[in-house]
């Protein structure tokens, strides 16, 4: 453990001192280094849950995010540098330093098995978010962005640090092996009720659930690339990660709870899908269709089986990537045009074809076409869900249906039809962005060769 978070922590100096000329290599290269280093992780052990140290511990789920994690930090520093040339160096050492400081929160995060400290480090990589997008976004609108946030993320979690010192009351430990191992406390009175839900709801702001999803669209329009790319790789994954691990301690949630989260998830993946259908704003499209992917995401952790689990696992590393190389791809687009809506940037295919053949690539695996884990993932979540209730597979079909719709939609209005008058001439696109989308789908091919690894179950 310490052998990822002190290098990683290292890195700041790096920053700080490197100088001007090896600004961007020092510290791509060190991240690459200490992504390389972490892939160790993804071992399977022969115990379930391996102890780096007395505070955290990495088992079967949180291995493949912690992975994840340190793998986007090369890719968030690669992805920023064109925006980021004319500013001073002073600005680009403050703002890889800030993409620096959220690792550490991260990793932590994902690790910690004591849940004050998951919950210090859930609300610390709110902090570093804020100041990338009120600083570093590019419309005037990124501080109602900003405040969106931070209020969205606020109220939700101060009931969540209210039921977890309620929950060190009645038991006397916050550790999660010994949560597992004492008798679920909260039962079925209304004491059990609030404080499940006032645990869900703060994981259910964060992944987003439809109705509380508002913040997100709002807050990926307005982030500079590195922003977007964290926030719907990492930070969402944060709110399922939680839904997980706190569903598995409390016990079987009442049916209260899981009616209406499980509805509210499904509804809200068909809805934010035909969404998609109506936007204007590539972007805004995008962010939208991390929703609908992390509804799926939601209603899986809710039935609490093996399948629906391991499926949600699947689908949170492969939507992590494929929406990060899509914001990607739209950043491409948006620093040669200057503009993010779909109607002003089409028929881009003849102008850069190598860029065509990613948005290809990016856009099959969004909409789950085999051979890649999306499809497994949803399989997966949609036979899970068949199982519990017959009737599921009418709103998990018709999603699955317009997500492909969206998708194609995307794809054909950015790459085909006639190219707008006012594009005379583009840049050409550089070895860096080839190299960044490498980057993104090598991981998606591969791991459906061995998706053990990320399914969240002991192979």
């Amino acid at each position: 453990m310490l052998k990822i978070i002190l290098p990683t922590i290292m890195l700041l100096p790096t920053t700080l001192l490197s100088p001007q000329k090896f600004l961007w290599v020092n510290t791509t290269t060190h991240s690459i280094l200490i992504a390389t280093l972490s892939l160790q992780w993804l071992l399977p052990s022969y115990y379930p849950h391996k102890n780096p140290t007395q505070w955290t511990g990495i088992d079967q789920i949180s291995s493949p995010l912690l992975v994840l994690c340190c793998w986007l930090l090369p890719l968030m520093i690669l992805a920023s540098q064109n925006h980021l040339q004319h500013e001073p160096p002073t600005r680009k050492r403050i703002f890889i330093s800030t993409l620096i400081t959220i690792q550490p929160f991260l990793i932590l995060a994902f690790s910690a098995t004591e849940l004050t400290l998951f919950y210090i480090s859930f609300e610390a990589t709110l902090i570093p978010t804020l100041i990338l997008i009120t600083r570093w976004g590019n419309q005037p609108e990124r501080l109602s962005a900003g405040i969106y946030l931070l209020f969205y993320t606020l109220i939700s979690s101060l009931p969540l640090l209210i039921v977890i010192l309620h929950l060190h009351a009645q038991i006397g430990t916050l550790h999660l092996t010994m949560l597992g191992l004492t008798p679920p406390t909260l039962n079925n009175s209304w004491t059990g009720l609030l404080s499940s839900l006032a645990l869900l709801t703060a994981f259910m702001v964060k992944a987003p659930l439809y109705g509380l999803h508002l913040w997100l669209p709002k807050a990926h329009v307005e982030a500079p690339i590195a922003g977007s790319m964290l926030l719907a790789a990492l930070l969402l994954k944060l709110g399922g990660y939680g839904i997980m691990r706190i569903t598995l301690l409390t016990g079987p949630i009442s049916d209260h709870l899981h009616y209406p989260f499980l509805t509210l998830a499904l509804w809200g993946a068909l809805m934010t899908s035909s969404i998609c259908l109506r936007q204007t704003d590539l972007k805004s499209l995008i962010a939208y269709s991390s929703v609908s992917h992390m509804g799926l995401v939601i209603a899986a952790s809710m039935i609490q089986t093996h399948w629906a689990f391991s499926g949600a696992m699947i689908l949170m590393i492969s939507h992590g990537l494929t929406s990060s190389m899509l914001f990607c791809l739209a950043n491409t687009n948006y620093e040669r045009t200057h503009t993010r809506i779909l109607l002003l940037t089409r028929g881009l295919q003849p102008l850069l074809p190598l860029m065509a053949t990613w948005w290809l690539l990016a856009n099959l695996s969004n909409m789950a076409l085999p051979p890649t884990t999306n499809l497994m993932a949803e399989l997966t979540i949609m036979i899970a869900l068949f199982n519990w209730s017959s009737l599921t597979i009418l709103l998990t079909g018709a999603a699955t249906l317009l997500t492909a719709a969206y998708t194609l939609f995307m794809l054909l209005t950015t790459q085909r039809g006639t190219l707008p008058t006012y594009i005379t001439s583009l840049q050409n696109s550089n070895t860096r962005e080839h190299l960044l989308m490498t980057l993104h789908i090598i991981p998606m091919l591969l791991l459906i060769l061995k998706p053990s690894l990320i399914s969240g179950i002991l192979s």
